[in-house]
């Protein structure tokens, strides 16, 4: 049923856009795949519909590449390919404090030397995840900060709201 399935979301989208992220998850699988199947029925829906509906696969750059040259048709539909930079080291940082603040915590000193060493290693590896490698850091270092503050009886408000440069490590 994924062409049914397909044309249903499609009919949602009409007169707005559709946005498929990590579309290239449709590329993998062999060619009897059912990412194949949607695909196939997407690119003849977005002819169908091409004054009502706009499209926007999202991805990983190689991997997007791959994507759209797994229908024939796929990659003319695309003329207009938009690559963002990844996020810079103070990007990335007020990314932290703005999530931080969110959540109700504060980073003590010695954090913010800490993690441009974590990001500007994470910044290296491939298919580096940008907000998402800082959401998951924070969301480890809160569990961390909870480990480390089981050890005691008492707490102060100050240490339940504050990650130390101890809470932080690189995944």
């Amino acid at each position: 049923q994924t062409a049914l399935k397909t044309r249903k979301k499609v009919d949602e989208a009409l007169d707005g856009v559709l946005f498929i992220d990590e579309a290239y998850a449709l590329a993998k699988g062999g060619p009897n795949d059912y990412g194949h199947e949607a695909v196939d029925t997407l690119v003849k829906l977005m002819d169908d519909y091409r004054e009502r509906l706009v499209v926007i696969l999202a991805g990983y750059t190689e991997e997007m590449q791959a994507c759209l040259q797994m229908n024939p048709g796929l990659h003319s539909r695309f003329p207009h390919m938009v690559k963002f930079a990844d996020y810079g080291l103070e990007d990335l940082l007020d990314i932290t404090q703005h999530l931080c603040k969110a959540r109700g915590y504060v980073l003590s000193h010695g954090c913010q030397y800490k993690l441009q060493m974590i990001f500007a290693a994470a910044k290296k590896q491939q298919n580096f995840g940008n907000g998402r490698y800082v959401r998951n850091i924070l969301e480890n270092a809160i569990n961390n900060q909870s480990l480390r503050l089981s050890q005691k009886t008492s707490h102060t408000r100050e240490e339940l709201i504050s990650i130390e440069p101890e809470d932080l490590e690189e995944l």
